[in-house]
């Protein structure tokens, strides 16, 4: 039985992060369509006039989502890139591991409802261009090479291509094929 709201001690925080968490859960366990204001807030325990407190609509929801999935992709790049003491194509050796690692076969989290609707939803792939774009301009002196924009293009074809269920020719020679070419052409020759 849902505590009556004039009662229950307001928690604004924990209400929002419990609309963020369920629609994460519906997207994946029922796919971006499931992800309906009714459905979200029956699944936090909130009111729809909750629910549009916090966000005005359901596409303001979806958005924050993909937001903070892009925060924790940030976070795990931001990790990566401390840990490697090579400069050159640094980013991009974060950004490829972080697709096999984050992406690959991760079809029980939330990156694999919100990849597909990245792809057909105009705001998603801006978001998703404009965080990209952000990145990859910061990283410019040390990833702006264009050996290094084909590796990321690879694999982004590879993560595309998990998601689409294609059988991948082994991953783990993928992968290591992928960050060889990231390293300077004098420490690749000599691998």
């Amino acid at each position: 039985m849902m505590d009556n709201a004039y009662q229950r001690k307001k928690q604004p925080e924990a209400v929002r992060r419990a609309l963020l968490d369920q629609a994460a859960r519906l997207a994946v366990e029922e796919g971006l369509a499931a992800v309906t204001v009714q459905a979200v807030s029956d699944a936090a325990g909130v009111t729809k006039g909750g629910f549009i407190h916090h966000f005005p609509s359901k596409q303001a929801l979806i958005d924050a989502v993909f937001e903070e999935l892009l925060d924790t992709l940030s976070d795990d790049l931001d990790r990566r890139l401390a840990a490697d003491p090579q400069p050159y194509g640094s980013f991009t050796r974060a950004y490829v591991e972080s697709v096999f690692e984050l992406g690959l076969g991760a079809t029980g989290g939330p990156w694999a409802p919100l990849s597909i609707s990245m792809l057909t939803d105009p705001r998603l792939r801006a978001l998703w261009a404009e965080w990209f774009e952000a990145r990859l301009s910061r990283h410019q002196a040390t990833d702006g090479d264009l050996r290094l924009s084909i590796v990321r293009l690879a694999a982004d074809g590879i993560w595309l291509a998990d998601l689409a269920k294609m059988t991948l020719p082994d991953p783990a020679q993928l992968r290591h094929q992928l960050l060889q070419a990231t390293q300077p052409l004098s420490s690749a020759a000599e691998s």
